[in-house]
Parts: C-alpha cells; sequence; structure tokens
C-alpha cells in the first residue's frame, strides 16, 4: 500500500487527523479492486477527492473517468444523458447518442448525490451493477458496460429507504465499501494548517503578502463549526487575503471582516412545507442526537467563555479550606487575584442555600476555577428531586400525545407541530398504540 503522505502530497490532501487518514487507507486499499464504493460525508468535505484517489490508484487508471452530480440532472433527461437514446426516443431526440455507461467503458462513473437520482434510474442502475447490462432509451437492444461505480451522498440514505425515495436493494449494492469523510468540525486540528495552505494560494494568486492569524483569530476558527466544511474554509482565506488591512489579523479584524465565526447560536428544528423533505426526513432519534450534540459544543464555548472573564475581571473566591472539606477542588494561586466584594462562603453546602457553583476548566493552568455566586434566598423556590424517565420511545409518545390532545386529533397540524411528516405521525400512532 501506498505511503499515505506521498498520497496527500499528490492530490493536495492537507491534515493530520486521524479520521482524515482512515478514510484515506479504506480508499487506497480498495482501490485496486472493482468493488463498489459508497463515500458519505458533508457538503464541501471533499468526496469526488476520493473518488479520483480510488481511480487513479487502480487499474482502471488509464481509462476515462467522469464525475457526475446526479442532483443537477433534470429528472426527465438523466436516463438519457447516462445511458443514451436511440434517434426518435422522445420528442427532441434527432440522432442517435451515447451514455456516460458506453463512453466510459472501461473506466470510473462518480455519482455524485446518489441519494437525488430518481427510483426509475435506480433500477436500471442496479442492473449494471448486477449483470453490467444496461437499456438505451427508446431501445429494445441490451448493451453491457464494464464500468466501476464510485457514488457519494451527504444524506442519511436510510432514512431516503424509510421514505420511500431510495431502493435497499441498491444501497447495499452500493456500500459494499463505505468511506466516511469526516467534516471539518470533526478535525479541528487540521484547520489552522489549511488555513495557511489556502492563504499561500491566494497570496501567489494575488501576489500580496501572505496573511496571518495570531493566537486568538486562530482559536475563533478552531472553535467555529465550519457548515460549510472545507469548501467554506477556503473562501473565508480568499476573503481575508483581499479584505484584510494588515497582514497579521487578530480577532477583532477578523470580527470585522467574517462576524458569523463569533456566533454560537443554539441548533433550532424549523418545519418543512414540502412533506418528507427537509427535517422530516431525519430520524427523530437523529435529530435528537444531533441537538445534544451541539449544545455540549455550545457548552464548551461558554465555559471558555466564563474562564476568560474569570481572569479578566480579578475575581477572588476566599475560604479555600471550605472548598476542600466537601471534596471539591481550589482556584490555584495564579487565579486568585484582589477584589474589593469577598464572597462569603459560611454556608452549609449539604442545605437547600442560594449558592450557585460553576465549575470552569482553566485553559492556562489547566485547573479548575471556582465563581462563587451570592443572591437572596427570596430568589430560591422549594423544589423536590425526582427520578426522571430518559427514554427516548417514552419522551416521542408523551409528545405525540399532549399534540394530538392539543390539536384534537388533527393529525396534520400535530405533525406540523412536531416538526415531522404526516406519513411519520401516523407510523408513530400505530407503533406506541396511541389512542386518539
Amino acid at each position: 500500500m501506498q505511503n499515505l503522505q506521498s498520497i496527500k502530497q499528490r492530490f493536495g490532501i492537507i491534515g493530520r487527523s486521524e479520521l482524515l487518514e482512515r478514510a484515506l487507507g479504506i480508499a487506497v486499499r480498495v482501490a485496486n479492486t472493482d468493488l463498489s464504493v459508497l463515500i458519505t460525508g458533508e457538503s464541501g468535505v471533499g468526496k469526488e477527492v476520493f473518488s479520483k484517489i480510488i481511480h487513479s490508484l487502480s487499474q482502471r487508471k488509464h481509462n476515462g473517468f467522469i464525475a457526475i452530480n446526479c442532483g443537477a440532472i433534470p429528472e426527465g433527461t438523466i436516463n438519457s444523458e447516462l445511458f443514451g437514446h436511440d434517434k426518435g426516443a422522445f420528442t427532441g431526440a434527432t440522432a442517435d447518442r451515447k451514455g456516460y455507461f458506453e463512453t466510459v467503458n472501461g473506466g470510473t462513473i462518480f455519482l455524485d448525490e446518489i441519494g437525488e437520482m430518481p427510483l426509475d434510474t435506480q433500477a436500471y442502475l442496479l442492473r449494471i451493477l448486477e449483470s453490467g447490462e444496461y437499456i438505451k432509451v427508446g431501445s429494445s437492444k441490451v448493451l453491457k458496460t464494464d464500468v466501476r461505480i464510485v457514488a457519494a451522498t451527504n444524506v442519511n440514505l436510510q432514512d431516503k429507504i424509510n421514505a420511500g425515495k431510495f431502493r435497499e436493494d441498491l444501497f447495499y449494492r452500493l456500500n459494499t465499501i463505505h468511506i466516511p469523510v469526516p467534516a471539518l468540525k470533526e478535525r479541528r486540528e487540521d484547520i489552522n494548517l489549511l488555513f495557511r495552505k489556502f492563504a499561500s494560494d491566494f497570496s501567489e494568486k494575488y501576489r500580496s503578502e501572505v496573511v496571518r492569524l495570531d493566537e486568538d483569530a486562530s482559536k475563533v476558527l478552531t472553535n467555529y463549526s465550519w457548515p460549510g466544511n472545507i469548501r467554506e474554509l477556503r473562501n473565508l482565506a480568499e476573503q481575508i487575503s483581499v479584505m484584510a488591512e494588515k497582514r497579521m489579523v487578530d480577532a477583532e479584524a477578523l470580527r470585522d471582516i467574517a462576524p458569523q465565526l463569533f456566533k454560537h447560536n443554539l441548533p433550532m428544528m424549523q418545519s418543512s412545507e414540502k412533506g418528507d423533505s427537509g427535517i422530516a426526513d431525519m430520524n427523530e432519534r437523529e435529530i435528537l442526537y444531533k441537538l445534544l450534540f451541539d449544545m455540549k459544543n455550545d457548552l464548551a464555548y461558554v465555559k471558555n467563555l466564563i474562564s476568560d472573564l474569570i481572569r479578566e475581571n480579578n475575581l477572588k473566591v476566599e475560604d479555600i479550606e471550605r472548598l476542600r472539606q466537601f471534596g471539591l477542588p481550589a482556584p490555584t494561586s495564579n487565579d486568585l487575584r484582589s477584589s474589593t466584594d469577598p464572597v462569603n462562603l459560611n454556608t452549609d453546602f449539604n442545605s437547600k442555600s442560594p449558592v450557585e457553583e460553576f465549575v470552569i476548566n482553566n485553559p492556562v493552568n489547566e485547573e479548575p476555577t471556582f465563581i462563587i455566586h451570592e443572591s437572596s434566598e427570596e430568589d430560591f423556590h422549594p423544589s423536590e428531586e425526582f427520578e426522571e424517565n430518559l427514554s427516548i420511545e417514552d419522551m416521542e409518545k408523551s409528545f405525540i400525545t399532549k399534540a394530538l390532545k392539543k390539536h384534537r386529533g388533527k393529525r396534520k397540524e400535530a405533525a406540523f407541530e412536531l416538526g415531522i411528516s404526516e406519513r411519520t405521525l401516523y407510523r408513530k400512532i400505530k407503533q406506541y398504540e396511541i389512542q386518539e
């Protein structure tokens, strides 16, 4: 197997992430076979590069390679584009036309956005994968082709199958080898490496000095979620190369150029007006998992923000020994500075006291820091602890029951409020045996 570093250099891949190298390793190992490959990953992560690696390292490298975006070809013409047509097959077919599976015979076809392929086209593709046979549009003659198929998608095909929009048998034929390409937020150690590479490229393009980021600006890039992945990072590097007044860019200058980098909003579910499309296509459990994952990232950001406020505002925590009595780590001497308003800790921690505790990881000293905020007892109300049911199925059943009751059994309105399709709601009602 070829060295991964030489593969990176050959195809211009920047990064040292373990997830990235694992994906590259799979691509290199399967390249010299004829197995079908399914590449998954968010939009903008570079899935097409992996298809080119597979083709270039295979025995088909001297034959043709073509990349086709299935979502960009109209449904009425995609069969003609892929498989060709005979003269007179439809209005406007004034001559015979060869399809991609005929022109790239012996090579590799990369089918991007495979989840957008129409169902009838999926049936044609399945036949090619099983027997290598296909028929042109308007013809009755069976043709043979020897093409390797590499497919890619940025959606969950299992959800498409559940919605009746993708063939399950085709999925298993395509998914012989699965290559998950990590999103940029999953390889944060590569973000600044990629930025420096893009900045160097644009400095040559515009014949200017290379822009650089100071430490604070680099942290902003690292903490950003990058929904557009590498494509978004490349566009940002070009924007900064053109717009920055100074070649050393700090956080304030970065805020002026790209304020979106400083927004840390919690995720919000939006309803879709297109039936099963959009959020309705997502599995309910995956939505919950995604919300929890994004909330975890935002909490980490808030912790870092509060930690900075502690140092910048000279906060002080007194009575350190009392903290230790309760098994709580005390702040270091470097973190304790003078304060004109000392905090009173003479309170029984085991009772319902008006003491709020916040434990924040100090990124500098790697030791926890405490903020003890004193409030009046009037701000608190009696509370009762109870065992909470954390079953996702029970939560789903409860939400559906409440929504149906609220809308007096009207499924369409209940489904809209729940953010799911009416079809999914009907399935859930049967699954949980909910009495309307």
